[in-house]
Formats: C-alpha cells, structure tokens, sequence
C-alpha cells in the first residue's frame, strides 16, 4: 500500500486529501498537524473548516485510508509521498516585510522531515511558495539527508473556496513540476499516477520545478488583475451614469475575454490574491525588474481603492458622517460559502465606518463572532501569523462599538444604513419591506455584491447604491465626498 502523508490541514491539505483517499481506496492517506484542536476537530462532527460537499467526503473515507493525527514524525516516517501544506505568510518584519512570502514553516517541514526520515521520499509543495523555493528544499534536506533521496515535486493547488470540493473532482488542471532527471521524472510519474486514478490525463499537465511554481502566482496575479479591472470601470460607471453589469457582460461576450472575475465589488479577499501579487512584487523587484513589479503593486492599490471609495460613499451618502448611527453589516465572510475571513473586504470597511464611530451590527451565517472580533482587532497579516495573536487590541474594546447578531434582521432593526459585503443568496431573498419598516428615515442601503434589485428597493423607500450602478438621485445630488 503507498502512504501519503500530508503535513498541515488546513483549507488545502484537508480537502485535497479527502479527496485523494475517496478516489484512491487503496491509497493511506493521513493528514498531520501540530495543533491538537484542528486535528481533534477533523477527528469529530464539526470539521475545522466550512465547504459543501467536505463534510460528506470525510465521513465517507475517515477512519477507513484517511486518518488525521497530531503525531506528526511518526507518519512522515512512514510516508512514501509527503505533500507539505504548511502556511507560507507575508513577512511582517525584516527584509521584504510586507511583501515577501515568511518560509519559516516550509523550512521547519523540511528539517523535520530529513531528520526523521529512513526511507526514500518524494515531497511535494502543495503550499503556495515563492519561485525557486523548491532549490532551498533540495539544499536543506541534502544536507542533512542521512543517506536518503528526495525528490522535491510542485504540485499547486487552484482551489476556490465554496467550491473546493467540486474543484477537487473535476479540476481544470493538475500541475506537476519536477526536475527534468531520470529520478525526477519517475517522481512526476507516482504522482501523476495518483491524480489519473480520477482526473483525465490531458488535464494533467507536467513541467518543470520553476514554472510550476511561478503558475500558481501568475494565475492568481491575473485572476486579481481582472476583478480590479473591472472595479476600476465601475467607479467610471458611477461618474457617468453607465451600468457596469451591463459593461462586464458585454466585454465578457468577447471570446478573447470571456465572462468569468469580472463582477464588479467592494473588492477582492481571501488568502491568496493579495498575498500572493504582493510575492510576486517582491520576486520582480528582487531581480530588477522595477516597471514589472510597479504593474502588479497597482493591481493592489486599485482593490484598496475600491474598499476606501465604499467607504466614502456611505459616509458621504449619510450627510457626511455616520458617528454615533448604527450600521448593519450583512456578510463578513470574503465570498460565500465559506466561513474564511482572511483579507476579507468586510475588515477593512468596517475598520473605515468604525474610524468615523458608526455603531455596528454585523450578522454572517458561517462566521462566529469570536472569528468576527478577531479579525477587526489584528493588525494587516496578522492573521497568518499565529505567534503574533497575543498581540492585538483587546477584542471587548472592539466589542464596544461591534454587536455581532444571530440573524439579518436583528442586524438591521433599528439601524441607519445597511452594507451588504457577502453575496450570500440568502441577502437575495430577504424581506426587505420589513427591514425598511424596522429601519431609521431616511433609510439607505449599500450594496458591495451587487446582489440587490436596486429599483424594487427603490420603490420601497430606501435611497440604494450598488457599486458600478447609476447612482440614487438622492446619493447624485450630494457634494462629492472630499479626498482622505
């Protein structure tokens, strides 16, 4: 039986395993953690993370070929293939702060693995890595190797969350790079052999180390490009009176184009976009290319744009302050389905509403309020980071002016405006009429998601803005807000 070990489960690790032990039976896969809660969550009824469909496909394969345990050098020991998916954050201190990926727990992996390790093994980065990253591998498990082979592989993982399990059976594309040897060669084959087991073979794709690596960051970089492509079209939309729903399907009607990242929002979030563009910022500039990394910085610069002009459009739109009015906030998560909130574009506005002393009252259907008062007492990256968690504001000094609530309309009773940042489709069906009736006069309602019926709200009474929309006689006819 070949065993697979996977080091780290988190959003990657967990899903992709389970996936791999449903399709492979035949396979033992265990999936190793130093933190005891998460692997004690995967153990129970209430997995550690949300995604439709996991749930199913753990329960269907767990105790079977798929096991998770805290006992970590004991199974990659015994492991024939090692996939490594610890975290890779932005550094926060030190050279490259602020843009460069911290490797400390991909090095950590590697010195643990080489000195446990007795038998042979092909250890595959599953985590998203700078390029040439996996050279560093090589010379840090060569040396201390005790008469062990490595073969390092880069496997990306192109999963998007909410769908991730679907994703998982039937992917776009499977990447893996090697090294172009006759022992990297046989490992890009195990591995492939792996994936064929479901996936069809021309949705394989080999390469080498380099450009496997480098995929996962351009395709993220140009995913990010084109939502802050279109965002920075729908403040165009705004000024003139165009439609940019209307805008993104005509461009998206091109074949060249096509209609997929371009809806229009309060921006981008989620654990790789930001992180991932500000690497390869980092990675340009390292090797000189300064017009090349000043591109991307601007793909960056563009999606905080679209956050802070949210911002100013709700404080401008509710007489130029919002001190002391409670604004509800329905959706904190960074898309729906999901419970993550990492980079989430909730964080920032509210940090904004908060700096002008709203009163919030946040409602999520996936987020707990303890994740919720986390997130808007860290610092920027700080959530990646987890020996820095001591070190935020007190959560209660947040909770003074944050409620987080049970439901949508216990959110949105007795408050001033509203901000719709999550596209869940449950905000689609709402009844409106009752929370316009529950609400302070004049009530107004922001939508970041474009999720709304901008003309039923209208005919109800509320004075709506939807991001890329013709904007409310009532929003139009207001004093621009002034520059921050």
């Amino acid at each position: 039986m070949v065993k697979i070990c996977c080091i780290g489960a988190g959003y990657v690790g967990g899903p992709t395993m389970a996936m791999i032990a449903l399709k492979c039976p035949d396979i033992q896969v265990v999936v190793v953690d130093i933190a005891v809660p998460r692997i004690n969550a995967w153990n129970s009824d209430n997995l550690p993370i949300f995604e439709p469909g996991l749930d199913e496909v753990v329960k269907a394969c767990r105790g079977k070929n798929l096991f998770f345990s805290a006992d970590v050098e004991r199974h990659v020991a015994d492991a024939d293939i090692l996939f490594v998916s610890v975290n890779t954050p932005t550094k926060t201190q030190g050279l490259g702060a602020g843009k460069a990926a911290d490797l400390t727990y991909w090095e950590s992996a590697a010195r643990m693995i080489a000195d446990v390790s007795k038998t042979d093994k092909i250890v595959v980065e599953k985590s998203t890595v700078p390029v040439k990253t996996a050279e560093a591998i090589e010379k840090i498990l060569n040396v201390n190797h005790n008469g062990i082979k490595f073969q390092i592989l880069s496997n990306p993982e192109f999963l998007a969350e909410g769908t991730a399990i679907e994703d998982l059976k039937c992917p776009d594309r499977v990447l893996i790079g090697g090294r172009e040897t006759p022992e990297g060669k046989k490992a890009i084959q195990a591995l492939k052999d792996v994936y064929a087991r479901w996936v069809p073979e021309d949705r394989i794709i080999t390469m080498n180390l380099w450009s496997a690596e480098l995929s996962k960051l351009a395709a993220n970089a140009i995913l990010a490009q084109r939502i802050s492509s279109i965002n920075a079209m729908s403040a165009l939309c705004e000024a003139t009176g165009a439609d940019v729903t209307q805008v993104a399907h005509a461009v998206g009607k091109d074949s060249r184009v096509g209609s997929r990242f371009l809806n229009a929002s309060v921006g981008y979030g989620g654990s790789c976009f930001q992180k991932d563009i500000l690497n390869l910022v980092y990675i340009c500039e390292c090797n000189g290319l300064t017009e090349v990394a000043n591109y991307w910085k601007q793909v960056v610069h563009i999606n905080d744009y679209q956050k802070a002009r949210f911002v100013k459009r709700v404080v401008s739109s509710m007489f130029n302050t919002v001190s002391g009015k409670k604004i509800a906030i329905l959706g904190f998560a960074f898309k729906k389905d999901t419970g993550d909130t990492r980079e989430a574009a909730a964080i920032d506005v509210c940090h904004g509403l908060l700096g002008d002393n709203a009163k919030l009252s946040i409602y999520d259907p996936q987020v707990a309020e303890s994740q919720i008062l986390k997130d808007l007492s860290m610092n920027k990256f700080d959530w990646d980071h987890p020996l820095h968690l001591q070190q935020y504001m007190d959560p209660s000094e947040i909770s003074k002016s944050v409620s987080v609530v049970s439901d949508a309309y216990e959110a949105t009773k007795g408050a001033h405006g509203v901000c719709i940042l999550t596209e869940w489709d449950e905000f689609k069906e709402l009844d409106y009429k009752r929370i316009y009736d529950g609400m302070h006069k004049p009530a107004f309602i922001f939508d970041g998601r474009n999720v709304i019926d901008v003309d039923a709200l209208r005919k109800i009474g509320f004075i709506t803005y939807s991001i890329g929309k013709p904007l409310d006689p009532w929003v139009k006819d207001l004093p621009a807000a002034p520059p921050s």
